[in-house]
């Protein structure tokens, strides 16, 4: 069994898990042998507890309050099979590998830029997932209020985030940032994963978007989930060859939605699955707005030297089945 971590940070992130080379996000994985496979819990409902302690502006009740409701919009996707329940209020801090799954503050003076963070003890004979705990860091502000507190972060949004880790996803790189003052601020995102937090106040994040549906019914679907929808796949290529760790982002035209891939191999491949049937619009990019290791490990080569650029034609995207063979040919800056 290995211990690894994933976080949620102001303007950077814990990496340490691998990723998964399918789907249509970045999912978390292990190494077996010569092969990586999915993290993911293969036992339901899973049984968390919460460290009885709260902060200033927030009790243990409402923290737990906040953190079953960010449980229970994960569980409510459509054509998914995952479920959870809150065992009790225990002593016991998160990240003490007791064999429970602990959500609870811990103080973190030295994480000044990481708002919460994932852990897992996993079986790596088959990416099962052990054990996952759960900390919110107390040296920033915390708030559980309904419309959200200026100067103060919502813990629910930011646990809806940190348990889309705990099923077993990684970031996602559809949002928007700029650069202010030696960090980055969220402009918009299009995902709940996106690895930078909106500024104190914003409860934007309680509601999962198309990415992040995507991204948890492509890990726990149904076959309904198989049945309804579809997929594309294809390369990246610049002068004929792949582009590694490119961002492709399809569109759709009919409801303005967005789902985004990568490109996780030298020869450019990507796989965008959970895609609503009808036509999609494709996007090659660079990941060049932030830190490319909030996505991958240090030793994964990323390309960053190409253009934005368009796949020429409209996708149609068959139900319970995928568009194939799609190249998008980029050109260097």
């Amino acid at each position: 069994m290995t211990r690894r971590s994933r976080a949620i940070a102001l303007t950077a992130v814990l990496t340490a898990l691998v990723v998964v080379p399918v789907g249509a996000y970045l999912k978390l994985g292990t190494r077996v042998g010569t092969r990586t496979e999915s993290l993911r819990w293969r036992t339901f409902p899973i049984r968390y507890f919460i460290t009885n302690a709260g902060v200033s502006g927030v009790t243990a009740q409402q923290f737990q309050d906040a953190v079953t409701r960010a449980f229970n919009t994960w569980h409510a996707v459509e054509n998914t099979e995952t479920s959870s329940t809150f065992v009790g209020f225990v002593q016991a801090r998160p990240f003490s590998e007791d064999g429970a799954n602990v959500i609870g503050y811990l103080s973190q003076p030295g994480q000044d830029r990481t708002l919460a963070a994932t852990t897992f003890t996993v079986d790596t004979t088959d990416g099962r997932i052990l054990e996952s705990d759960i900390y919110f860091n107390t040296i920033f502000p915390w708030s559980t209020s309904d419309g959200g507190t200026a100067d103060r972060y919502d813990v629910e949004s930011i646990a809806l985030h940190e348990i889309g880790h705990l099923l077993g996803l990684s970031h996602s790189a559809l949002g928007e940032t700029e650069l202010i003052g030696g960090s980055r601020r969220v402009i918009a995102a299009q995902s709940v994963m996106f690895p930078i937090a909106f500024r104190p106040g914003n409860i934007a994040d309680r509601s999962l978007k198309a990415d992040d549906i995507a991204g948890i019914s492509d890990i726990y679907g149904t076959s309904t989930f198989s049945r309804e929808l579809g997929s594309v796949s294809g390369r990246v290529t610049k002068s004929g060859r792949g582009v590694q760790g490119a961002h492709v982002v399809a569109f759709n035209p009919k409801t303005g939605k967005l789902v985004g891939g990568f490109t996780l191999n030298e020869a450019g491949d990507f796989v965008i699955a959970g895609l609503e049937p009808g036509p999609q619009v494709l996007r090659a990019e660079p990941l060049d707005d932030g830190d490319v290791t909030s996505f991958f490990d240090d030793d994964f080569d990323v390309d960053l030297d190409f253009r934005v650029t368009f796949y020429d034609r409209i996708v149609a995207v068959p139900r319970g089945g995928g568009a194939r063979d799609i190249e998008i040919k980029v050109t260097a800056k």
